[in-house]
């Protein structure tokens, strides 16, 4: 009830009466105010007057299930959320929720992660309360082959709901980074559940530095925050509902064609190496040559010394700029 409360307070331009929220969702006056008091013990600030009603003048920079899920009524994507202040790790969460048989469209999300994790065995460290860590159960109906193009899905996802929501324009470092004037602001890790031939699930981890200031760290150097680039404070729970409204028409689309075929074109115009000289590292014999775009596989396509287009599949490969990090 909570949720319905703060959608309906959040979606109106004006007071909205006790008596109507009454009526809206069936219940007593008494649970009405129960509830509005919870809100405002998690940070909103609601005005009350009376003959008038209730109306949100502020709200907070919460992550809470009621902040994400009120953005999120009838969407696949988070239509259940599960919140905890604290977890090692929500990739390593979400997978029990999906053992425990969550459905697809599971979404975990924490306010810090000890143990965040990244590729190639990496650690993901960051502020509490400041920035998103979540993770996105799916359950596709697609081979193990295909599920790496989902990192692909999500990384486009991501630059769109950021775009959306804060009009800031960022690019995609192929596979599973998002960078905004070169420096990282988001890091994607996707890990599945298989069989020979059919995927159990497979679940997105998606961290984005949000509201963090200070990249002075050493183990940070080369980083920036959405907060940082927009000159303000940004609400995590808008800029993931965003994200996961843009999932699910993305997410559509891959699971109609089975590839990326519908997402090409923009993915590629977002790719931040497009036609710029990068080295490959970690497929054996270090690569060097121009990037020039994905294929409908997600593989990127890099043209060699020789003139030769060579398609990389991400796997344990990371890209570099020869110059430095894009």
């Amino acid at each position: 009830m909570k949720t319905k409360i703060l959608k309906i307070l959040s979606d109106a331009n004006e007071h909205v009466s006790g008596q109507a929220l009454c009526e809206e969702l069936g219940v007593s006056r008494t649970a009405i105010w129960k509830n509005i008091n919870k809100l405002k013990a998690e940070g909103y600030q609601i005005e009350a007057v009376q003959n008038k009603g209730y109306q949100i003048v502020t709200s907070p920079d919460v992550v809470s299930v009621s902040a994400i899920a009120s953005k999120l009524a009838g969407i696949k994507m988070g239509a259940k959320v599960h919140y905890i202040a604290e977890i090692s790790s929500t990739n390593t969460w979400a997978k029990q929720l999906a053992e425990a048989g969550e459905p697809s469209g599971t979404l975990a999300v924490t306010d810090f992660q000890s143990q965040g994790k990244g590729r190639r065995g990496r650690v993901w460290l960051a502020p509490k309360s400041q920035d998103i860590f979540m993770s996105l159960l799916l359950r596709p109906d697609i081979q193990p082959s295909q599920a790496s193009m989902l990192t692909l899905v999500m990384a486009l996802s991501v630059v769109q709901g950021i775009k959306q929501e804060l009009a800031i324009a960022s690019k995609i470092k192929w596979p599973n980074d998002i960078v905004i004037d070169g420096k990282k602001v988001c890091g994607i890790l996707t890990e599945m559940s298989a069989q020979v031939d059919y995927v159990d699930y497979v679940v997105i981890g998606v961290g984005i530095n949000c509201n963090t200031e200070d990249f002075t760290d050493e183990a940070v150097k080369g980083a920036t925050s959405l907060a940082l680039v927009a000159k303000r404070k940004v609400k995590r729970a808008s800029i993931i509902a965003a994200i996961m409204k843009a999932f699910e028409s993305n997410y559509d689309n891959f699971i109609k064609a089975g590839d990326l075929t519908n997402l090409m074109i923009e993915y590629n115009q977002l790719l931040v190496n497009k036609d710029c000289e990068v080295r490959v590292i970690g497929a054996g014999v270090p690569l060097e040559g121009v990037a020039r775009s994905i294929n409908e596989r997600g593989e990127l396509l890099v043209e060699n010394k020789k003139g030769e287009i060579q398609p990389i599949f991400a796997g344990e490969v990371s890209i570099r700029g020869m110059n430095g990090y894009v």
